[in-house]
């Protein structure tokens, strides 16, 4: 996933999310709408790409 970063946040910026920022390996997006189903198709954008079968990786809802 680390290598995969950048086509990650092109892609959910593509769909609506907002890029916020990098900690380590983890990245933070903001989005409108149900937190719980925004995840759940966060997760489906990514898993949809070509490369994105091959990765592993979790997708949660942060509140700050």
């Amino acid at each position: 996933m680390a290598m995969k970063q950048d086509d990650v946040i092109a892609v959910l910026e593509e769909n609506g999310y907002k890029f916020v920022e990098k900690k380590g390996i983890r990245l933070f997006f903001e989005t409108d709408g149900d937190l719980n189903e925004k995840a759940a198709e966060a997760k489906a954008l990514i898993k949809a790409q070509p490369w994105g079968a091959a990765l592993f990786f979790n997708v949660e809802v942060a509140k700050s």
